[in-house]
């Protein structure tokens, strides 16, 4: 599985592909030159449990980090992933 980013006039995502197949997505929109907004993170149901959500989750963290870009969360999933994992809470934005 690979992670792959696409950014598109002001929209975006994190795509897990394999092969030709979609597994899931995180798409975000960007606020200002420095944010991104991250509204849904979906994995296909038969690739359910396999932690790909949490895979994109920490693709996008690592894209925040590099690229001194701040993350605003309105996915219930990203959310719950900002209280369970202090470690990352350094790319939240204020």
């Amino acid at each position: 599985m690979e992670i792959i980013r696409e950014d598109n006039d002001g929209k975006g995502a994190f795509r897990a592909i394999e092969g030709d197949i979609q597994m899931g997505e995180m798409t975000y929109i960007w606020r200002g030159e420095n944010k991104i907004l991250i509204f849904h993170t979906g994995v296909e149901p038969e690739f359910e449990g396999q932690g790909i959500g949490k895979q994109l989750m920490m693709e996008a963290v690592d894209f925040s980090r590099k690229n001194d870009v701040k993350i605003i969360p309105l996915c219930p999933f990203v959310k719950a992933q900002y209280k369970r994992m202090p470690e990352i809470r350094d790319t939240l934005a204020d």
